[in-house]
């Protein structure tokens, strides 16, 4: 872990967290619990859950008036990397997507009378929650363009639209639903963020999407969902009327350092696990995989874009924290791209070492492999922040 970056609060905490990640959670990985139904596994980890709670590790990424430490994003961003290591880390933390981000969303934006039924059973873990903003019918990659709307009728909104990739909605208690309110203003002016209970009638659930042959349950699945003229009251607004892209571009400021912290996790723990097998696999009679040029320039070579991610992103975090997401845009759309494809060449090189077993269930190589190519796409696909980097990075040479 890259120095720097380190305070007192990270100092305690880190070796915690990596002693019951690495003794807890790294012995629960098998085939049974990779074949992507995680409800299988969900009863094992929610004992962990009160183990966690129990050890004030509880939340971690809540201010202290949720129940949590308190952590700058710098701080967190170096837990979620430890978290990572596995894939129950930050689900058994309580500091998963999306629920991290809603608790974030709510607690700045929400009015408060939505706080005790949604917002404190979510940061106790008691409940889950969605966010459904994509569409199966518009391009992800400009969120601008949305079909679904929500029109105002007396005191509620009526909502109809069709979703997809609402992440975690199987079993979620509420969603927080894009929806096109203004459809005569601004294109960034036209959505509006509305909290939407999953028992409300007329909301339908279709299916969990296969994702590279496994749809999952769960927390651990991504849902084809419909609003049928779905009412709530117009207190389940958050935030104001066309503020609803606003709001989504302040939650992923901080989302993609999550996400791309985990990414570093991810590489990081893949990098260990091709180290130790390379050392250990022989080739003939003293000559191990080690010993390879091939598998050295692996080496090598993921240990530096590692280490050189892990720097960037820190550094990313720590301009957010010192002057907002806004003003940090450029590295926020550098790191996203670079971490996602630096993670994903990382875990190749291991499958690479690995040979036949890389390809297995017996390790967990194979299972972020399917589940982690989405990360080039997700929270915007890579082409879009190469386009906005280089927008801002040409301003003020166009300007000249």
């Amino acid at each position: 872990m890259e120095t720097l970056f380190t305070t007192d609060k990270t100092r305690k905490l880190l070796p915690v967290i990596k002693e019951f990640i690495e003794t807890k959670l790294y012995p629960l990985e098998s085939p049974e619990t990779l074949n992507g139904n995680f409800s299988e596994i969900e009863p094992t980890l929610n004992k962990l859950r009160e183990e966690v709670k129990q050890m004030d590790l509880w939340g971690l990424a809540l201010p202290e008036s949720l129940g949590g430490k308190g952590l700058t994003l710098c701080e967190f961003g170096q837990v979620s990397e430890i978290l990572a290591s596995s894939p129950f880390g930050h689900f058994v933390f309580n500091s998963q997507a999306p629920d991290i981000g809603n608790m974030e969303l709510l607690h700045r934006h929400a009015d408060k009378s939505l706080h005790p039924e949604f917002l404190e059973p979510l940061t106790k873990g008691e409940i889950r929650s969605c966010f459904s903003m994509t569409e199966p019918a518009y391009a992800g990659s400009n969120p601008t363009r949305m079909g679904t709307t929500a029109v105002k009728d007396g005191n509620d909104y009526v909502i109809n639209g069709h979703k997809w990739f609402t992440s975690s909605a199987d079993g979620a208690a509420f969603a927080v639903v894009m929806a096109v309110t203004n459809p005569d203003a601004a294109p960034h002016k036209r959505a509006s963020q509305i909290l939407v209970p999953l028992d409300t009638p007329g909301y339908e659930f279709v299916r969990n999407i296969p994702i590279m042959g496994h749809s999952g349950d769960s927390w651990a699945s991504h849902a084809e969902v419909k609003y049928n003229n779905v009412r709530v009251p117009q207190s389940n607004l958050i935030g104001t009327e066309g503020e609803g892209f606003l709001l989504a571009q302040e939650r992923l400021g901080p989302g993609r350092i999550h996400h791309c912290m985990r990414f570093i996790g991810i590489a990081e723990r893949s990098f260990d696990l091709m180290c130790k097998y390379a050392v250990n696999r022989e080739l003939k009679d003293g000559v191990t995989l080690a010993d390879q040029q091939s598998i050295q320039t692996f080496i090598a070579e993921s240990r530096v874009e590692i280490d050189a991610c892990r720097l960037m992103v820190l550094s990313t975090a720590t301009k957010i924290d010192k002057v907002g997401s806004k003003a940090a845009r450029a590295e926020i759309s550098g790191i996203k791209f670079f971490t996602a494809n630096m993670m994903l060449r990382v875990i190749d090189r291991a499958i690479q070492t690995h040979g036949a077993l890389g390809m297995t269930n017996d390790i967990i190589l194979s299972y972020w492999y399917a589940h982690e190519r989405a990360s080039r796409i997700y929270d915007g696909a890579d082409e879009v922040h190469k386009a906005s980097l280089a927008k801002q990075i040409l301003k003020p040479y166009r300007n000249a």
